[in-house]
């Protein structure tokens, strides 16, 4: 008779404390089974929080989902009114809750939120002649939402063209319209890159 044809009920014991497991009848095949065990879980407790194994999937926290949305419409109303640093206020909330999401929930769910945050963030910003805030949000835009994501490109490369960085807002722009096609707003920003190129070139040679 082989070892797989028989079955021997060994009673096991958990400490309560300790959480260790052990058995007064166990075998030493089943003692160093056991002991391994018992070692990785006092390592899994021994290290720092951020590297703790998550708990399982749950479904995402609606007041998280719906206060992230009022932060971005309260921000949204503080810009009609002209509020612009209220607006950033409310935005960078925003992003804070919405960054601030457990692991385990749905990537998706925060790169939709914050791809919105950030391109409103940097529109406020631009109003503010805030160029090297707005350049950097709306780059933050686009990298966690490339396509399907006009305004956020169009903001980049305004930016980068009010800071008279026209090289590089002319590159931002030719990668914006690979993404978005022929997006008309878009278009017309990269012939007056374009045209300010030539005018600094003009100014050079003279």
């Amino acid at each position: 008779m082989s070892d797989q044809d028989s079955f021997d009920f060994i009673p096991l014991q958990i400490d309560p404390k300790t959480k260790s497991i052990s058995s007064l009848s166990a075998s030493t095949k089943l003692e160093a089974e056991l002991s391994a065990l018992n070692s990785l879980h006092r390592a899994l407790h021994s290290l720092d929080a951020p590297h703790l194994v998550p708990p399982p999937p749950v479904p995402v926290n609606p007041k998280r989902s719906a206060n992230v949305q009022k932060l971005r419409e309260s921000g949204n109303t503080e810009y009609r009114k002209g509020k612009y640093a209220e607006a950033v206020k409310f935005y960078t909330l925003g992003l804070q809750m919405a960054l601030q999401r457990p692991p385990w929930e749905p990537q998706g769910l925060v790169r939709e939120e914050v791809h919105q945050l950030y391109s409103n963030r940097a529109q406020a910003h631009m109003q503010l002649g805030n160029w090297p805030e707005g350049a950097v949000d709306a780059e933050a835009s686009v990298t966690a939402k490339s396509q399907g994501n006009a305004k956020a490109w169009f903001r980049r490369g305004k930016c980068l063209m009010e800071m008279g960085r026209y090289q590089e807002a002319k590159a931002a722009v030719a990668q914006a319209l690979e993404f978005e096609g022929e997006e008309k707003e878009l278009a017309e920003l990269l012939k007056e890159i374009e045209s300010k190129i030539v005018s600094q070139k003009a100014s050079g040679d003279a």
